[in-house]
């Protein structure tokens, strides 16, 4: 199916989605604790009894733990974790871990199968943790996101890593993250030099989000959202990655469940719609998975990561 098709059918889908939202939405908030939890402020219970798997990262053989990349926070660290074979220089997989901009880890849970599959199949995979809504509000968490990015690209040698060769990936808060990178280079709002590495550019070559939201603003003013801009709704438009746009961005795959009634696949069938008008079609790949909820089990399917880093394959490889 082509980038036309796809995209038409996502718009299909997102309509019918939407004329029925309101019977969803009250179907879901009477039996579904995740729902319940969100709309609360409170971490899903399923999500903290998952967040206890962790990642094994003895299998790497070759890795860097807990990094610093910046010093405004202990919480500015990343993880690096190379092939077990080759010298090298690495295509590099950023991967942007999810949890509603208040919670999650580099190696918890939801990046595990990611990073697992990246590594196996040649890519060097940086997992970086960033402020949370707790700690500092935004734009705190994008800037943390490309300090990394220039930490890492002023570090190539030392890593292995091919600094013309970087992906962002993110589910999710993260998903958010990565397509904000991949829009908003050059936007000095949205980037602090003083975090160090200045001389870096924090452009990647491609970007892969799976269920994100893209235009907050168009969100209703939620318990995460409120903690993550402090209150201050004004600031929530800064975080808009649809407006930052331009012909020089890199290719996108956006994947989103069709029954996800967290982050509304309207917003990824939106945000592909708006990357197609300027991008064209050949840098857009819109993919919906019809009927997977909000981090359903197919987007770590085998035939779902095979189709991630085929993608990926083609502008890293």
């Amino acid at each position: 199916m082509n980038l036309i098709l796809k995209v038409c059918f996502g718009l299909f889908i997102a309509s019918a989605i939407l004329m029925d939202s309101t019977l969803s939405f009250a179907k879901s908030s009477d039996k579904n604790s995740t729902n319940e939890s969100l709309k609360n402020g409170s971490p899903p219970p399923e999500f903290l009894e998952m967040s206890k798997k962790v990642l094994n990262k003895d299998q790497f053989l070759r890795k860097w733990l807990d990094v610093s990349y910046a010093k405004d926070s202990k919480s500015q660290v990343l993880d690096v974790y190379l092939p077990d074979t080759g010298n090298g220089p690495f295509p590099v997989l950023v991967v942007i871990h999810g949890g509603g901009w208040e919670m999650g880890d580099k190696s918890d849970f939801q990046v595990i199968t990611i990073i697992e599959s990246a590594v196996a199949r040649g890519y060097a995979v940086a997992s970086i943790n960033y402020r949370l809504s707790g700690e500092a509000i935004f734009p705190s968490q994008i800037y943390d996101v490309k300090a990394a990015i220039r930490f890492l690209k002023a570090n190539t040698n030392e890593y292995s890593l091919n600094p013309e060769k970087f992906a962002a990936w993110g589910n999710s808060a993260g998903g958010h993250l990565a397509a904000l990178v991949g829009t908003s280079e050059g936007v000095s709002s949205l980037e602090d030099l003083r975090m160090g590495n200045s001389n870096q550019s924090s452009r990647v070559n491609a970007v892969v989000t799976w269920f994100g939201e893209f235009e907050l603003s168009k969100t209703d003013f939620s318990p995460p959202l409120k903690k993550l801009f402090g209150g201050n709704p004004e600031l929530v438009k800064l975080a808009d990655v649809n407006k930052y746009i331009t012909k020089d961005d890199p290719p996108f795959l956006i994947q989103h469940g069709s029954s996800d009634d967290i982050a509304p696949v309207t917003q990824s069938v939106q945000f592909a719609t708006d990357l197609y008008k300027v991008l064209g079609k050949d840098k857009v790949t819109l993919d919906i998975l019809l009927g997977e909820p909000h981090g359903g089990s197919r987007f770590e399917a085998p035939e779902n990561i095979e189709k991630v880093f085929s993608f990926l394959d083609s502008v890293l490889k």
